[in-house]
């Protein structure tokens, strides 16, 4: 199912593209899920546990009760989550004399009914209080001082829990003391880990608390209680463990509302629990890790990588170094899904057909690509498949980033063309969304750093988000998507292109109609200009056989020889210089901007000042000025329809065929130096000058309301001082 939709899909993405006008060759392709994705997602998570970069752990981590599924940090997203707080009465075991100095320093102590000295805390999964192992203070907090290393008692349950401290604790948070259970949230598991406690943990991986009592309750009103909750969800158990706290006492006060943050599957509408399960991992400079390829910290070693890469725009950098360096945990690799690129592990079963997660069998690296669940462990028969003294193979797959991280290496043919991959790699560019830099391109910079040791690319060039009209994401969940199929065929693919590419990296476009609609209007005018410009001498009423018959426009700039002409190629050679520079330095919104602005000076301005000679329908003018002008129209065509290529892909092409072989976009780049040399030291400021005076002159007709083709007698223009000759010379 999975490859039959992959190849539906990319017949719908192929089509979409070409539309487009993508420059994608269509023989280089590749599929995350077909063969050759799958050999080397293998072979590099292989090479990654020979290593010792790849392990595999039976600890606390983040899973979705929804999906089923182990959720790594970069899968997260904290949202806004109701809840309520509960304050809750520990009983202080034994030690009234501490909890009298605790009440005089401060701390939430309280006279319980039965006239226990009781430690109050504040939380809002009072259905944890199972599984609590501590209460946690800060060391400095003077108020819990005097109670540090004593134990209190919890609530209904009454185990018995040290109070320790901890630096991570925040004194000002609730009521300055937390209770720690195995596990509420990643905190626990820091306090957990840190402080050595013991793990009681009561959650199922369905969301649902343990059916059987945990053997640490031993109160027969506490395994009463848990009885109770056995086997609920957690918003089930914990409705009948308040209303126990309401009526022993426990719970001081009612339930104050509360909206906090919480950690979600970014695929996910329920709260992620904490689960203790067996996962692989790939090392990230999460946990403190020295490669022994290079003696570093492997955490030091990725912001080195970071500091390698040219980021476009720069300050993306400091995403990808504060992602860095706020890892707590390494890249979780595993997921309990179906559809994925599979681990190629076996595991020897013991004599009761037990699996031996210690004893892995792996294949050679030869038979890559190999499926556990139907390929036979290396060394066995199919028949010792899940039998005592056999062998069983690794059910979970990889997770998707785990292939698409290794994207550089299948593009350039890793495992498959060394003789390409040689060539090509590491590569020079990698295009992507700001909102990925913690998942794309930081999974493939680590696996491109263990496994060569350096990056898989030179630069990365970071886009924004689009925005919709009201500046919001624009996003599948909120349901305010704009799909480019509509506009491509309403509007062309240049025009949608165009405003695409108005858009500068790093920042985020608002999805504007108006702003294709402006793309659309200069597509035309480039077919229209063009025409118009390389048609000069041609008769309007010319027959087909006529037109077959016009030479080619000539391209030579030596025939430029007036002034407003050579002012117009010095122009050119500006604006093709500031256009390389731009592209050379990723700003390509910066390239179609100048470009644009030349283009529109150039119809408006500097085509109405040499039509007339241009065109010479009455041979009044000299042969020389009329090429000077036919020559510089063409060479202002052919440059502009190379410079717009990479934005106006098609009308660009169009123009380009005809009066040249080939396609525009196999062409060379134009350069400056010619057209700065044919323009032989000619301001080009003049045809900006020459533009100002024809606004003058258009702006007179309008103000006397005739149509712009009504002829002036005469006229004077008053101009600032030094722009006079600049004026003459073109009038």
């Amino acid at each position: 199912l999975c490859e039959r939709l992959t190849v539906e899909d990319e017949a719908q993405f192929e089509a979409l593209w070409r539309q487009l006008g993508l420059s994608v060759d269509w023989r280089q392709n590749y599929q995350t899920i077909g063969p050759r994705a799958r050999k080397v997602a293998q072979a590099a998570f292989l090479r990654n546990l020979a290593r010792g970069e790849a392990y595999q752990a039976a600890a606390p981590g983040l899973w979705d009760v929804t999906f089923q599924t182990a959720v790594a940090q970069a899968e997260l997203e904290s949202r806004e989550y109701p809840g309520h707080y509960h304050r809750l009465a520990f009983h202080v075991v034994d030690a009234e004399a501490a909890a009298a100095a605790a009440k005089a320093a401060g701390a939430p102590v309280e006279q319980g009914p039965e006239g226990t000295a009781d430690i109050c805390i504040e939380t809002t999964r009072p259905e944890l209080l199972p599984a609590c192992v501590a209460l946690v203070a800060h060391p400095d907090d003077e108020r819990f001082q005097p109670l540090f290393g004593q134990m209190v008692a919890s609530p209904v349950f009454g185990v018995e829990v040290p109070v320790l401290a901890h630096p991570a604790a925040e004194k000002d948070k609730g009521a300055g003391i937390a209770m720690c259970c195995t596990f509420g949230d990643t905190t626990d598991i820091d306090w957990w880990r840190d402080l050595g406690l013991p793990l009681r943990a009561i959650l199922r991986k369905d969301g649902r608390l343990e059916s059987e009592t945990p053997e640490w309750i031993t109160d027969e009103t506490g395994r009463a209680m848990y009885a109770q909750m056995a086997g609920k969800t957690t918003f089930s158990a914990r409705a009948a463990l308040v209303e126990r706290l309401a009526t022993t006492g426990e719970m001081r006060g009612e339930p104050t509302k509360t909206v906090r943050q919480t950690n979600f599957f970014e695929k996910g509408d329920k709260p992620l629990e904490i689960v203790t399960s067996r996962q692989w991992y790939i090392r990230n400079g999460g946990t403190a890790w020295a490669n022994p390829a290079s003696g570093r910290e492997l955490r030091s070693e990725l912001l080195t990588r970071g500091q390698e890469l040219t980021w476009h725009p720069e300050f993306m950098r400091v995403r990808y170094e504060n992602w860095v360096k706020g890892l707590n945990n390494d890249w979780l690799i595993s997921r309990q899904r179906f559809f994925g690129v599979p681990f190629p592990l076996w595991y020897k079963l013991d004599d009761e057909g037990q699996p031996l997660y210690d004893e892995v069998i792996v294949p050679d690296e030869s038979a890559l690509p190999v499926d556990p669940s139907s390929d036979t462990a290396p060394g066995y028969t199919e028949e010792q498949r899940g039998v005592p003294g056999g062998f069983v193979g690794e059910l979970d797959i990889m997770d998707t980033w785990a292939t698409s991280s290794l994207s550089p290496q299948l593009v350039c043919g890793w495992l498959h063309d060394e003789d390409l991959f040689a060539r090509v790699y590491p590569m020079d560019l990698r295009p992507q969304g700001q909102d990925i830099i913690r998942t794309w391109l930081f999974s493939s910079v680590v696996r491109a750093n263990l496994e060569f040791g350096a990056l898989p690319w030179k630069h990365a060039g970071i886009s924004g988000w689009i925005l919709d009209k009201d500046h919001k994401k624009m996003s599948k969940s909120r349901g305010n998507v704009v799909t480019p199929k509509g506009l491509l065929d309403t509007y062309g693919s240049d025009a949608v292109r165009y405003w695409a590419a108005s858009a500068r990296l790093g920042l985020d476009p608002a999805f504007e109609e108006t702003q294709i609609k402006i793309g659309r209007r200069l597509a035309i005018k480039v077919l229209n200009a063009s025409k118009f410009a390389l048609s000069m001498g041609v008769p309007w009423d010319a027959d087909e056989a006529a037109l077959a018959a016009v030479p080619a426009p000539s391209l030579e700039a030596r025939e430029v020889t007036e002034d407003i002409d050579r002012a117009l190629l010095a122009a050119l050679a500006e604006v093709v210089e500031a256009a390389t520079t731009a592209f050379e330095g990723y700003e390509h919104a910066r390239a179609l901007e100048v470009t644009e602005s030349l283009f529109w000076t150039f119809c408006d301005d500097y085509i109405e000042l040499v039509k007339e000679r241009a065109n010479d329908a009455a041979s009044t003018h000299e042969a020389a000025a009329v090429r000077s002008a036919r020559t510089t129209l063409a060479i202002a065509v052919d440059t502009f329809v190379r410079l717009l290529a990479p934005f106006l892909p098609f009308v660009t092409e169009e123009v380009w065929s005809w009066y040249r072989t080939g396609s525009v976009h196999r062409s060379a780049w134009p350069t400056a130096a010619p057209l700065r040399e044919a323009a032989d030291g000619v301001d080009a400021s003049l045809v900006a000058h020459a533009g100002l005076a024809l606004a003058a002159l258009r702006k007179l007709k309008s103000e006397a309301k005739v149509s712009q083709k009504t002829p002036i007698e005469s006229v004077t223009l008053a101009v600032v001082e030094g722009l006079a000759a600049a004026v003459e010379a073109v009038r």
